[in-house]
Order: C-alpha cells, then structure tokens, then sequence
C-alpha cells in the first residue's frame, strides 16, 4: 500500500497532534529533512504533501525552492502549507504562484483533517511515522544553532559568531546573479558551501557542475572549462562541450582557481564580463549563461604580488570574497558537527550508539583540526565502526587525537588567525592568553546552552565579570 501524505516537519508535538486527530486509515510518514522528502515523494508517490513553514530559519528561499520543486515534480498531489502569519516574502511569492493550499496560523488540526479526508483509502492500513530524534537521543542536539543557511538538500549551521555574520551576507550575495569567491583550508567545507549557494539561488533547478582544477593537467583545464573543437589536440576525436555549455544557466565551481595559468586567467576574466568563450582549438565564440562561484585554499593577494595571478581578475573576484574561518576558529562548531557525523555513520554502518562518554567531546574540542570538518568526519567514522558496545568514547579516537598531537599543518593557505586574534596583538603572550581566554569563554557558553549566570558559575567569575569579558571579545551570545 503506497503512503498516502507526508508530514515535513521538525516538529515532534506536532506529529503527535497529528497522529491523535487524523483517521487510522491514513498511511502518512513524518520526514524531517528535505532530501528525505524529495527521495520519499519519488518512490512513494504520496497523494498529499505537508509543509510545516510556520519557522522559517533563513530568508525563506530554501522552503520557496523546496515548494516550487514539488510543484514541478511529476504526479498529481495534493500540497498543503503551514504558515504563520507573516512569511519571508520569496516564500510568500511562491506560495501564491502555486496550487498549494495555505493554512495560516492559529492551527486548525480540524481543517488539516478535512482537507486530508479525500485522500483517505477506503481500507485500513497501518499509520507509519518517522520522527524527529526525541531528547533522550544520545545524539540529539542540546540546542539550536546560532544560524542555519538551508537549502533543498543540505544545511550549514553555526554557533561561531564571525562565521553566522558571514553566512548572513553569503545568503544575500546568493540570491543575485553574482560571482563569488570563496577562500577557505582544505576540508573546511568551500564545496559543500557552494551547492548550498546554488540551492539558495535562483538557479537552484538547474545543475550544479564542479571543476576540481587542481586534479587536471594544466593543458586540460581549458578544455574542460571551455570545451574543445576535434582536432584541436592529439585525443580530441571529437568535440566536446565544456563545463560552461553543460552549466546551462546553473552554476559552475572553480575549485583551487590558483593553479590556472596566465591566458587561463585571460579566458576567465572575458566570460566573467562578458559570458564570451572560444573552445579549445575553434573559432566559433559561444556564450555561457552559467553562475561562477570560484574558491581556493590559498589567499589570491600574495599571488598577485608575486605576479602570478591577473590583478584586474583578481580585483573582479575580491569584490565578493568570503573566508570559511578554520574548524580551529569556530570551536562552539565542533560538538554539534560530531553529533551529527555520529548520527550519519551510525546509520550508514548500522551501529547502535547507546550513551557517548564526555571523555570524547573533551578530546575533539582540545584538538586543533588541522584538516578542518572533513578530518572531523573521517574520525567520527573511525570511532563509530569500531564502537561495539554502544558506548562511544575517547577510546574509540585515534591515538594522536587524543593525545592533541596534529599532522602536518596547511602552511602558506590563508591566514586566518585574525578569525581568532580580534584585535588583540599579534604574537605577544597577552595575545595568546586573550585568545585561549575566548575560546575557553565561548566553549563554556554552548555547553551550558548559553546560560550566562551558569557559565560564570562554571568559570568561576562573576557575572559581571564574565558580561565585561564578552563585551572585551565580542562575543554576543
């Protein structure tokens, strides 16, 4: 028996609600991720789709895709939006271009059941829920996040002040067609952060193409950029269309822009400005309709200064530069980044996490992360495939994780100190103790979910004295 609604919701009262007041024989699933969604409409063809947008986290351009794709998607539903009064107006608008129904707050369960009546079955079946995570969830989360960009697939969330504040400016710059770079460590997330551009973006239907630079010879960039005409080198049997005609009007990503080559540089530059290329080896000028997003591990200034990258592409880049500050950087980052690598690889590896020992989080927030979130994710997935008795704890790290012992650092990458350093002076011991200062501050704020009078009890300071140290580094929450 196919399902006949999903409830998309984060809601858990609000399923509960849900199960108490609508009749036992509506097969109908709870889905709390939107990917879940989508995969779920697709393989279970639901007659009726639920929309909970009464909270709307971000400007409201993630849940107006999400409603907009639904709408596109082939089969005949029925869609039903929970709004509160007052909704962002990208999702207003798109509420009101589509045939979804929209049931304002204060909610009416009793509407909701009529308007789901018609597609009840006319035999029982059994109601299967899937709910959010309840709080007993070794696993849950303890709090919200500071700031949480969504889009249709994927979500980045924050406690880090400086990076919220850039992530706030990263969601405006996403909506206009505008290129943007991204400079960022290796593993600190520049990729997974430009799909969530194109997810925001109005671009969003349209695909979202990758060129890892650094991985291609230096003579296949070109070609893969810009494609090649047959002929126009010893392996080219044919023509071939590159990453910009395959964008289409979607988005393209540059990754590790730094290896491009001078006329390399020269080509970019003219499509940036104009969308105007030749592929490799023709003369026949095409013209790209795609978004550019570039991003590279290394800062682009130094590399001007030492003339080996175009300072008018450099300029034109520079306008719209975002730094992804370092897993070090935004420590408040690393506990909720675990829990939720622990409930993705418990599920992938079919493990059972019963408790997870403190001993653990203490070991991952003294380490300094030198390959940022992708590091933290392959350690979670060590610890977890070699958890057997549903007890996670330090035991289950690698030996130099526990022992605060790094790997090779990211020399020459960007300089990011300043994402900790503040104002504070650099290199002398004031500095250093100002630093840790901070971090201890911010650290013990989160664990207790940002209580200030329990965080200077914690600290040992008064009040007071912990209100003057937030001001001192501005830390606002």
């Amino acid at each position: 028996m196919p399902i006949s609604a999903l409830l998309f919701t984060c809601d858990a009262p609000l399923a509960e609600q849900f199960a108490e007041v609508l009749p036992e024989s509506l097969s109908w699933h709870v889905v709390p991720e939107a990917a879940q969604l989508l995969a779920d409409v697709r393989s279970h063809a639901p007659q009726a789709v639920v929309f909970d947008f009464r909270t709307v986290p971000g400007g409201g351009h993630a849940e107006a895709g999400l409603l907009d794709l639904l709408s596109q998607l082939p089969g005949d539903r029925k869609l039903i939006v929970l709004a509160s009064g007052e909704c962002p107006e990208p999702l207003e608008r798109q509420m009101a271009c589509s045939a979804a129904v929209i049931v304002r707050e204060p909610l009416d369960v009793e509407t909701m059941t009529a308007l789901l009546l018609p597609v009840v079955p006319d035999e029982p079946v059994s109601i299967t829920v899937k709910p959010v995570a309840p709080a007993s969830d070794p696993v849950a989360d303890d709090a919200d996040p500071a700031y949480v960009l969504t889009g249709l697939t994927r979500r980045f969330e924050t406690n880090c002040p400086r990076l919220r504040m850039m992530l706030a400016d990263l969601e405006v710059a996403a909506r206009h067609d505008v290129t943007v770079l991204l400079i960022g460590e290796t593993g600190s997330g520049k990729t997974y952060l430009a799909k969530l551009i194109h997810e925001i973006s109005l671009r969003r239907s349209e695909p979202f193409l990758p060129v890892a630079c650094g991985a291609l010879p230096s003579e296949l960039i070109e070609s893969e950029m810009f494609g090649h005409a047959k002929g126009a080198f010893t392996s080219a049997h044919a023509d071939k269309d590159g990453k910009f005609v395959a964008a289409g009007r979607g988005t393209i990503l540059l990754d590790e822009i730094d290896v491009l080559g001078p006329e390399q540089q020269v080509k970019l530059l003219r499509v940036m400005e104009s969308g105007e290329f030749e592929p490799v080896g023709s003369n026949r000028t095409m013209k790209s309709e795609a978004r550019l997003i570039v991003a590279s591990n290394l800062d682009l200034q130094p590399l001007v200064e030492q003339k080996k990258f175009r300072p008018d592409l450099y300029y034109r880049l520079n306008m719209l530069k975002f730094e992804i500050p370092p897993l070090r950087a935004r420590r408040s980052d690393i506990i909720p980044l675990a829990k939720r690598f622990i409930r993705e690889q418990a599920a992938r590896h079919q493990v059972q996490i019963a408790r997870i020992d403190n001993g653990l989080f203490s070991a991952l927030v003294n380490y300094p992360w030198p390959g940022n979130v992708r590091e933290l994710e392959h350690v979670i997935q060590r610890a977890v495939i070699y958890c057997r008795d549903g007890v996670l704890s330090d035991r289950h790290l690698p030996g130099h994780v526990v022992a605060c012992v790094p790997g090779p650092s990211q020399e020459g990458g960007p300089q990011f100190d300043r994402f900790i350093e503040a104002d504070f002076v650099r290199g002398s011991l004031g500095r250093q103790v100002a630093v840790s200062e901070r971090d201890i501050i911010e650290q013990t704020l989160f664990q207790n979910n940002h209580s200030r009078t329990n965080t200077a009890k914690a600290l040992g300071i008064s009040r007071v004295t912990l209100y003057n140290k937030m001001k001192k580094y501005g830390i606002t929450k």
